[in-house]
């Protein structure tokens, strides 16, 4: 038997509102006992569900401590399955705790991260993808990352992973049961039937895995790492692009030893910007440190911003520019002039033709002026390349769907293999199974505690 749960479903602080939600067979009853409606008539019991009742929260010496309103969701016409019921409350912190203290007191216990949402799965109100895509979209940063996230809640991905495993259940049933008349040599299933659904299926498969590269980058941010010489206003620029001071500016050589990441949102794109270390030759341990680090963030990142100070052009940037042209060949590379407020004329003519064989995108700022800073975004939008995620659309964003959809694109290609070569029913069978074991893994058709608890945990108390 579930105990009945309660906790605090809204942001922790002081508001306007705050609720607090149970859950379980006694919710309705833990309420009734501390709910005083103004209609002294009324009973939670009696009450018509979806219906919002006023009245106040009282405690065991009958002592009001607030005016809520309460509303009642009936099994199994609620979000978790089970009775549910909502106390919305003044948003002190003192009331909230109270009104759970009274709750705890008559019996109630207190919600785990993610419990909520773990009894709705368990009950069969959502299947696992979709029950991870709540956490996907409570924790949403953006426009893409939101429609992302509610495809899956609608059922995007499991729609199209039930069509698949429906398909090749049929036929694995098929097969097996040749292996049961074997010695009659019979074939129940089509094989040029099958190989041309297994085709099928990992052309759809091989879409949804690709997909996770733009899926992740809009769920996660794009890395995009900010390199350069010491003191050319790489912290400048990222305090700016952040809108806050971040990182710590100053004219000493070597102040940032250690990379510093926050994302920001530039037209309905998460970027994660990482203040890196500068890069010249030091005897400093710390700060070798931090440029070996810095070439680490090199290697993740998915857009590089090389930011030169237009002032101080030398041979240095020719050695730097060994170092760093290997690292970046394969990435977004975005050169950026820093300091150009200090040039006259002239002098920014030498620094174009200083840089005349660069073919890539060149942008010249000032860090500190704030100038050009609206270009530099436009080029980071145009260099993240990342489709538009259209409302259905459905897109990987998931690291566990896809490890999971790996595995089974591996198995269903083993099947065609087998089908091609003409091996018996018993290895093609057990490939099937795999195929489809490893696509329920993904809905949750398949799973175990330790899965369920690792994917509970991260969800918010109170979801």
């Amino acid at each position: 038997m579930n105990p009945t749960i309660c906790a605090i479903s809204t942001p922790p602080g002081s508001g306007g509102i705050a609720i607090i939600r149970l859950s379980g067979p006694e919710a309705i009853s833990y309420a009734n006992k501390i709910f005083m409606p103004k209609k002294e008539s009324l009973d939670l019991f009696q009450q018509q569900p979806y219906m919002v009742n006023f009245g106040s929260i009282v405690n065991k010496k009958n002592e009001i401590i607030d005016d809520v309103l309460v509303t009642v969701f009936r099994a199994p016409h609620s979000y978790t399955g089970e009775d549910v019921v909502e106390i919305s409350c003044h948003g002190s912190i003192y009331i909230q705790q109270q009104i759970l203290q009274i709750l705890i007191e008559e019996g109630c216990s207190l919600a785990k991260p993610g419990e909520f949402t773990q009894r709705a799965f368990l009950n069969k109100k959502m299947d696992l993808s979709q029950a991870e895509a709540v956490a996907d979209l409570i924790a949403a940063t953006s426009a893409a990352s939101h429609r992302i996230a509610l495809t899956q809640m609608r059922g995007g991905i499991s729609n199209e992973l039930k069509k698949l495993r429906s398909q090749l259940l049929d036929f694995v049933s098929l097969i097996e049961l040749e292996l049961d008349f074997s010695e009659e040599d019979v074939e129940f299933a089509d094989r040029s039937k099958l190989l041309r659904l297994a085709d099928e299926i990992e052309k759809l498969m091989r879409k949804l895995s690709n997909s996770f590269k733009i899926g992740n980058a809009l769920k996660n941010g794009i890395p995009v790492a900010i390199i350069g010489e010491t003191n050319v206003g790489k912290s400048t620029l990222l305090n700016v692009l952040l809108n806050e001071e971040k990182a710590i500016v100053s004219d000493i050589h070597g102040t940032t030893r250690d990379a510093i990441e926050d994302s920001v949102n530039i037209e309905g794109i998460t970027f994660r910007f990482i203040d890196t270390a500068g890069i010249r030759e030091t005897k400093d341990e710390i700060e070798t440190l931090g440029i070996e680090r810095t070439f680490q963030k090199i290697e993740q990142a998915s857009i590089i911003l090389w930011l030169i100070d237009c002032t101080q052009l030398s041979e240095r940037i020719e050695s730097l520019t060994e170092k760093i042209a290997k690292k970046v060949e394969k990435k977004k590379f975005i050169l950026v002039f820093n300091k150009i407020d200090k040039l006259t004329e002239e002098e920014r003519n030498v620094v174009w033709e200083f840089f005349e064989h660069y073919k890539g995108e060149r942008i010249y700022i000032s860090a500190k002026k704030q100038l050009n800073i609206e270009k530099l975004k436009k080029a980071l939008v145009k260099a993240a390349q990342l489709p538009e995620i259209q409302p259905g659309d459905v897109v990987i964003s998931n690291v566990r769907h896809y490890e999971a959809l790996q595995n089974a694109l591996k198995a269903i290609q083993r099947v065609k293999q087998g089908l091609e070569n003409g091996l018996s029913g018993d290895f093609i069978s057990q490939d099937l199974r795999e195929c489809i074991y490893f696509l329920g893994e993904i809905t949750g058709e398949i799973t175990n505690d330790e899965i369920l608890g690792n994917i509970f945990s991260k969800f918010c108390i109170g979801k």
